[in-house]
């Protein structure tokens, strides 16, 4: 066959494998999103959503009042009137100190092609206040709920040493106790349940940039690998307690908006994965048929396109398999069976057209590396584009080094030849 003929058959050939693969991808993208889609909901309603604890809002309220004096007409008579105008005051304050716990306990869970990251967690917290006002009054304190749908098993909230969670209602997701102060006084608060939820955790000890004083979170984790969510302070110290960490936030004051929190680990996603795999599936074989077309030329071997559409049937049948797979295998094992049925094809089918010594050693490595190597890149985040460069980069120098003595234009003259029917 004619070389050129032979270059615009694989052209071909490479060109409808990568509408194979984009369909494919399009397809796992698809599946991914109506999962996700459908499964939102009952995810929400057996785990919650993602919590952020608030602090308890303090408003100390108290009544003035002033006396007046007014004249009003009676039966034609102006008449003097005397009384007394009570006016409500209120005003927001803020802890006086804060103490705070969370034992977080990582339970990812999957459904079809995709992780969940839930969590338990186990909050108790004791806030301060001081009344250093002169007015005596009253201090509503309010502790809302993270989810006003979520479950909280074993709540309490304990003012001044009382436990008053069962006598009070919930409403709007928050509870509200009444404390009557006097000028000196000290109101305990302290509150704790047991939840869940997913995504991450916050506290936040308040809305907007505030002075904290005698400021204390501490988080507990069950899983090493920790991050936080944006606009939330770094810790003050960090220790290592068996496989997890203990992170704790000390202040003795601080002026900040921001709060606290930690984002639970997320393991590879089947369905995100699947879909960036075929949709980079063409550089993969672009480089393992480069790489085939350069040796068969230097050594004068004939593959047909024909030949070179079936290997790239093996290469497609990796991320088929992977696909319709990791929603039933963990990731790690639709992986590996789809990578050695994929080899297994290409050098089992190479070894009858060509020879077991090219199928077992420059096919079978090539393979790996342009295949399985740079498909096992995507489950490092970022290390992607990387690995594209540094196969490209390597793939270069092996040609250059292959082919640097090679006259071009007499291998394609013999290719030439041998390719020309003899009457």
């Amino acid at each position: 066959m004619h070389p050129v003929l032979r270059m615009i058959g694989i052209i071909v050939v490479f060109v409808v494998s990568t509408v194979a693969w984009l369909t494919l991808g399009g397809i796992t993208q698809g599946r991914t999103n109506k999962q996700t889609y459908e499964m939102e909901g009952q995810i929400t309603e057996l785990w919650g959503t993602p919590q952020v604890q608030r602090a308890p809002t303090l408003v100390f309220r108290w009544v003035t009042e002033e006396p007046f004096t007014r004249t009003e007409t009676k039966d034609g008579k102006a008449v003097e009137v005397r009384g007394v105008n009570r006016i409500d005051h209120e005003v927001l304050r803020l802890p006086a100190s804060t103490d705070v716990e969370a034992k977080l306990t990582l339970d990812p869970r999957r459904k079809g092609l995709v992780w969940y990251a839930l969590y338990d967690v186990d909050m108790s917290g004791a806030w301060t206040y001081r009344h250093d006002r002169d007015e005596a009054g009253w201090l509503d304190v309010s502790f809302a709920f993270p989810d006003q749908q979520g479950i909280y098993d074993n709540f309490t909230f304990v003012i001044n040493g009382v436990d008053r969670a069962r006598e009070l209602v919930p409403e709007n997701g928050l509870v509200t106790a009444r404390v009557t102060v006097n000028p000196g006084d000290v109101v305990s608060v302290g509150a704790g349940y047991k939840s869940r939820g997913r995504d991450e955790w916050r506290y936040s000890p308040t809305n907007s940039v505030s002075n904290l004083e005698d400021f204390h979170v501490s988080v507990l984790t069950d899983f090493a690998d920790i991050d936080f969510p944006t606009q939330t302070m770094s810790p003050s110290t960090k220790t290592q307690e068996g496989t997890g960490w203990r992170l704790d936030w000390d202040f003795a004051q601080v002026v900040t908006g921001y709060g606290v929190g930690m984002v639970m680990p997320q393991r590879v996603q089947p369905g995100e994965l699947a879909t960036e795999l075929s949709f980079s599936a063409p550089v993969s074989l672009f480089f393992f048929f480069l790489v085939i077309f350069m040796l068969s030329m230097m050594r004068g071997i004939e593959i047909h396109p024909i030949n070179y559409a079936l290997i790239a049937g093996a290469f497609f049948a990796f991320h088929l398999l992977f696909a319709y797979s990791a929603d039933h295998l963990p990731v790690e094992q639709a992986f590996g069976l789809s990578s050695v049925v994929s080899v297994g094809l290409v050098v089992s089918y190479l070894r009858l057209v060509v020879s077991s010594r090219f199928a077992f050693v420059e096919a079978a490595i090539a393979q790996l590396i342009y295949l399985v190597g740079f498909s096992l890149a995507h489950f490092f985040d970022g290390f992607t584009g990387l690995t594209v460069t540094v196969l490209s980069i390597a793939t270069l120098f092996l040609l250059m080094q292959l082919t640097g003595r090679v006259r071009w234009s007499e291998a394609l003259a013999r290719s030439n030849e041998a390719a020309t029917p003899k009457a």
